[in-house]
């Protein structure tokens, strides 16, 4: 297709806990294939994803309107319209979008999206693991999962 309106995108509602946001995946709806990209709204005291990288995906954040604060590699970062942020793959591009002001937070998050792809959650010990698909991506994944880093084996148990 190659162009779409944001406004004839759908939008899907994640919410849970501190999180909530609406997010419309342009890239996907364009027929984007190897760069994601999509629109995200966060209400006022509200949060993005739990904090986390990507160990095998760059992302990048671009602020449209409103104001917040990103949580990248440890540190807090002030947000405001048009700042745009790299966040590599690896730890120092750990992140979270907090919309700690009075009006909603829109920006867009944009991603190489190679698979398959390791999803670090340093708050909560979690790993994710995507093949198939990247994650955001749209195609049936063959591996997908989230298991506690804790929770890990020897290669040869269980092994004849």
């Amino acid at each position: 297709m190659g162009k779409v309106n944001a406004d004839d995108v759908e939008r899907t509602r994640t919410e849970r806990g501190e999180t909530a946001f609406d997010r419309r995946k342009l890239a996907a709806a364009a027929g984007g294939e190897e760069i994601g990209c999509s629109l995200y709204e966060i209400p006022p005291g509200r949060r993005s994803w739990p904090y986390h990288y990507h160990t095998g995906n760059e992302e990048a954040i671009f602020v449209l309107d409103g104001r917040g604060t990103l949580r990248l590699d440890g540190e807090r970062v002030p947000l405001e319209p048009d700042d745009y942020v790299a966040l590599p793959a690896g730890e120092r591009g750990g992140h979270r979008v907090v919309n700690d002001s009075e009006g909603t937070l829109r920006y867009l998050a944009m991603s190489t999206m190679a698979e398959p792809d390791v999803t670090v959650y340093p708050d909560t010990g979690k790993v994710g693991v995507f093949a198939g698909s990247p994650p955001g991506g749209e195609d049936e994944r063959t591996v997908h999962g989230y298991f506690r880093e804790g929770d890990a084996v020897d290669y040869w148990d269980e092994e004849a």
